[in-house]
């Protein structure tokens, strides 16, 4: 895939103008990505739009389900098309690629075309204090046009994660991913070419910057937005769309806690904050940043998670044992470079790495940077306050429940939270004061998808996932019949 194109009413389409898409591994120009503008844009939208009164518009639920079946079976055919796309683009480890990229894009697509066939109103039997009666029920009708605008951490998961609930509930989508990572969306377009989605239903959008994000959220043939990223983003997006009140969907960042009590099991603590601090290079929203262990076990913790930190091969995707890659670009490289120089500066003690580890060969042209531990610094100081998105944590302890409660919900985000405690009752007690939208108690990324995933606070707006994505891409509508006696 030297040149990546949008996908505009059921053809792929050239533009006047590309840029670079750049492998973090090494630095090197692996593809040219399209630069969309205004008319394609317009384009995608007409698609759309006419599409939401055609041939899919009239489509039944099991004809749509079908359809989707169809793409989920698409991707898993070109699976290796889709692996090797998404670790030139992200750099990401071949495990994680196999294990959960790749295979939960297809995923979401099962998911979702199955749960829609169980999709249904509500219906009332009503009677007026007058003696009127009637039945009142509801229907979910699709909202219309749909910008889904998705992150580069995880490309063709969190794209499908919006793509296949939006459709199943039967809308028109206009994709918009990460201009660093557009590869993945590039191969599921071609899916959706050759398993026969309608014309319009399915457009791929690819472009650089607010600009293509700003034309396309404030589009009037746009009928909702649901978007995944930085929460400054979302901040920009809701202005954006506040004239036209579109309805919207926000999954923003993260300044997630963990939190470990004298009880926990500890080397099953020390390894589940390992891997929710290192997963992705740090490059997940759901990771841990901050770290709250028992003071009591707070030495030994430190011992441990520096020695599993330092055991983290960083290498090649392919390469066996390898568990992290590079961060996704230069510019990302180089935020998460000064948020170490910060805490040194600023005083904290750096337990393990804080720069950036050296092969001499390709990979030092890369965006590699070493797994970090720092402790020592106040839950007020900015490192313990802004999201990093990198291989980092800061460990500190505390004394007692209430304290690290108090301290946990210290954060202007709100996405995840977890817990490390043999205590039952200790568990139940603590996880619904937690101010998150998840709270996982001795583990972390455990996922099942009818379950609401979201945010509060800065990290986001709503609830997707299961009957909960078929309520934000659906409007229900309740029909009134009055019931006559005669």
């Amino acid at each position: 895939m030297d040149k990546l194109d949008c996908y505009i009413a059921g053809q792929f389409v050239s533009s006047r103008c590309y840029f670079d898409n750049i492998n973090p591994v090494n630095g090197e120009k692996i593809a040219d990505i399209a630069e969309a503008d205004q008319d394609q844009i317009d384009q995608a939208v007409a698609a759309a739009r006419q599409a939401l009164t055609g041939e899919w518009g009239k489509m039944s639920v099991n004809q749509r389900s079908a359809l989707l079946h169809k793409v989920a079976d698409g991707i898993e055919a070109r699976i290796d098309e889709f692996i090797e796309a998404e670790i030139s683009d992200t750099g990401k480890s071949m495990h994680q690629v196999q294990t959960i990229d790749i295979p939960r894009g297809a995923a979401n697509f099962r998911t979702f075309a199955d749960m829609v066939k169980f999709d249904h109103g509500e219906t009332f039997v009503t009677e007026t204090a007058t003696g009127e009666k009637a039945i009142n029920y509801s229907v979910n009708k699709p909202l219309g046009v749909i910008a889904v605008i998705s992150p580069w951490n995880l490309p063709l998961l969190l794209a499908t994660w919006k793509v296949a609930p939006a459709l199943a509930c039967g809308n028109c989508v206009i994709l918009k991913p990460s201009e660093e990572t557009s590869s993945t969306a590039f191969l599921l377009a071609q899916v959706m070419h050759d398993v026969g989605i309608p014309t319009g239903v399915f457009n791929l959008i690819l472009g650089r910057g607010k600009n293509i994000g700003d034309m396309l959220t404030q589009h009037a043939g746009v009928d909702a937005v649901t978007f995944t990223g930085a929460s400054a983003t979302g901040q920009h997006i809701m202005r954006a769309v506040a004239p036209s009140v579109k309805p919207i969907s926000f999954e923003l960042g993260g300044k997630n806690a963990a939190i470990v009590f004298e009880d926990a099991d500890l080397n099953k603590a020390v390894a589940g904050v390992a891997r929710s601090t290192f997963t992705n290079c740090g490059q997940v929203c759901l990771c841990t940043e901050r770290v709250f262990v028992h003071r009591s076990i707070y030495t030994s913790f430190i011992e441990q998670l520096k020695q599993h930190a330092e055991n983290i091969k960083i290498g090649y995707p392919k390469e066996p044992n390898v568990l992290i890659g590079p961060l996704v670009s230069k510019h990302h490289q180089q935020k998460v470079l000064s948020y170490y120089q910060q805490a040194k500066e600023k005083g904290a003690e750096v337990i393990t790495g804080g720069g950036v580890p050296r092969f001499d060969d390709e990979r030092d042209n890369g965006c590699f940077i070493e797994p970090t531990v720092i402790c020592g610094l106040s839950d007020d100081d900015p490192i313990n306050q802004e999201e990093i998105f990198g291989p980092i944590c800061h460990v500190s302890p505390f004394d007692d429940e209430q304290e690290v409660i108090t301290r946990a919900n210290n954060s202007r985000y709100g996405l995840a939270c977890a817990i490390w405690t043999e205590n039952l009752s200790r568990a139940h007690r603590v996880a619904p004061q937690i101010d998150v939208g998840l709270v996982w108690v001795n583990t972390w990324f455990l996922r099942d998808l009818r379950t609401p995933f979201g945010g509060v606070k800065l990290s986001g707006i709503g609830r997707e996932g299961g009957m909960h994505s078929m309520r934000f891409y659906s409007e229900p509508v309740n029909i009134c019949i009055k019931v006559d006696e005669e």
